[in-house]
Formats: C-alpha cells, structure tokens, sequence
C-alpha cells in the first residue's frame, strides 16, 4: 500500500461524505424547477444539517439502545460501502478487496434493517407503519437487489465491480447487448425505490403515506441530521453503482493521479446530473399511486432481472 493509494482510498469516502448532500440538493432543486418554483438552493441540505447538529435531542421514553444504535450503525455502513466500488478510480484500491458487490449490497441492507428496527422500538404508532410498509417493499426490493448483482456477477464472470467497469469498457457488444441493457432498466428501478423516488413515497413529513419519514419521526437534533446524512450518502453510492459500473462506465482515473481524480469527479458530477434529470423526470410525469400497487414496478425489475441471468446462460 503506498501513500498515493491510501490517500486515493480517504478520497474516495470523503467524496461520498461530502459531496452527498450536495446532490440530494440538485435532485431538489431538479424539482422544483420543473414544479416552476425557484427552490431553497442546492446547498440547502448542508444548512438543514447544520442546524440539525446545533438542536437539542429529544427521545421517546419507550426507546431502547436500538433507538440509539441505528443512525450510528446507518452512518458506518454507508461509510463503508465507497471503499469497495470505483468512485474515482477504475482499478481496486488496497482495502477494496474486502468485499465483494454482494457484500456492499449487505452492508447497505443492514442499515436499513437497523433503521426500521429503531422505527419499531419506539412503539410509535407512525414509525410501526413506516417500519412496516418499508418491510413490504423490501419483501421485493431486496431479493430483485440481490438478483442484479447475480446478473452482473454472472455477466463479468466475476464479482468486483471493477471488473464489470473494465469489461463494459472493452467490449461494447457486451455495453449494448441485452443483458446489460436489461440489468440497467432493473437497477433503474431499485434506484427509484431506494431513494424514495417511486410514486407511492412522500418526502415530506406531514402526509399519511410517507415511509422513509415516518421510521424517523421520532429522532430530533444531530441523531435526526446523522439519519439523513446517512440516507445521502445511500442515495449518492447507488447513483456511483449505477453510473460507474453499469451505465457510464467511463471517466474514471486510470493512474490516480491528481488531474485524473479531479477529471473523474467532473465526469461524476455530469452523470449524476443526467441520471438526477431522468429521475426527476420520472417522477414527476409518473402520477401518484397507490400504496398497493408498489408491486407493479418491482416485479417489472424482478422480471428484467431474471430475463439478464437468463441472457447471460444463452450467450
């Protein structure tokens, strides 16, 4: 390990720390721009998370060290995760062989797991349905999850990430087969899912049909900010999954040296707009659904990834 990797290696974790906030304002700033209203400002997040760690803490009496434990737990688990994907480099840094793309999506899942937990030991009334309808989506988020690494493992014959970015890079047949066309529709979806962008969730704290919000509700002050932090920086390596391993795999520092890393950012930020432009699109074209009808996207992506295994043994 030299110096240059290691500092390659804290780069990589510090982009995704500080850099997340940063596009979960764009996203906004997406929105209401497309709603004809001006918007707070991409740099908003980082004053509601300033202001957020300035609050005093109020907890529930009925909470238990699980109420503590799951924005700590949350917060290391998506702290952990940039260590093992390309997010400035195409090639593994030293600590990147500590798991593998399976691994990253369980360490991701745990997070969660602890967030809704923490939802249910507060015995409110809100959290419990936060928690559970949380619960049900995962019930087909996860395994489809589970499914698209499979078929990306399968595709590349190998389980790094890093090894995907270089195959989809040398081999644009593989680039515009498709499997790999069909992994990216699926992961597409589990993109929206997973950051609340389908048309069943609500990111604001005051309607009867939010998810993400209502397992929170009961946190206040700087636990309530690392929460939301956490959730970030969630969004920000799913978007660095989805552009850096499957759908732009291009951009990233070959050599590591400091033009690269900062040209890999550049192209970061680019294809970050282009996916948050989509996504926005998406959602706000998409009319509002039903909570019940959450199945209908995620068993189209548990579809389409089935169809990319099943392309990827035809081949």
């Amino acid at each position: 390990m030299t110096v240059r990797d290691l500092l390659l290696q804290i780069a990589q974790v510090l982009a995704v720390l500080l850099l997340a906030p940063l596009l979960q304002g764009v996203i906004l700033q997406f929105e209401e721009r497309v709603q004809r209203s001006q918007g707070p400002g991409i740099f908003q997040p980082y004053r509601d998370l300033w202001k957020l760690f300035h609050k005093q803490i109020v907890a529930p009496e009925t909470a238990s060290w699980l109420y503590w434990a799951a924005p700590i737990v949350a917060f290391t688990t998506t702290l952990t995760v940039p260590i093992l994907i390309p997010v400035l480099t195409n090639y593994p840094l030293p600590l990147s062989d500590m798991g593998d793309i399976l691994g990253g999506g369980l360490i991701l899942t745990l997070g969660s797991f602890m967030i809704t937990l923490a939802g249910l030991d507060t015995r409110s009334a809100y959290g419990g349905i936060g928690s559970s309808r949380a619960v049900m989506v995962a019930i087909l988020a996860e395994p489809t999850l589970i499914l698209v690494f499979v078929g990306i493992t399968l595709l590349a014959k190998a389980m790094l990430p890093f090894v995907v970015n270089h195959l989809l890079v040398a081999e644009p047949s593989i680039y515009w087969g498709p499997t790999h066309l069909f992994l990216v529709a699926a992961f597409f979806v589990l993109l929206l899912v997973e950051t609340d962008r389908l048309p069943i969730h609500s990111s604001t704290h005051i309607e009867v049909y939010m998810i993400e919000e209502a397992r929170i509700l009961e946190y206040s002050g700087p636990m309530l900010a690392i929460l939301r932090w956490a959730s970030m920086m969630k969004q920000f390596i799913l978007y660095t999954i989805f552009c850096n391993v499957l759908l732009f795999p291009w951009g990233l520092s070959y050599q590591g040296m400091a033009l690269g890393v900062a040209g890999s950012i550049f192209a970061l930020a680019l294809k970050f707009l282009v996916v948050a432009c989509v996504v926005v699109f998406v959602e706000t074209v998409q009319s509002r659904l039903r909570f019940y009808r959450y199945q209908e996207p995620l068993a189209a992506s548990f579809l389409l990834a089935i169809l990319a295994i099943v392309g990827t043994q035809l081949s």
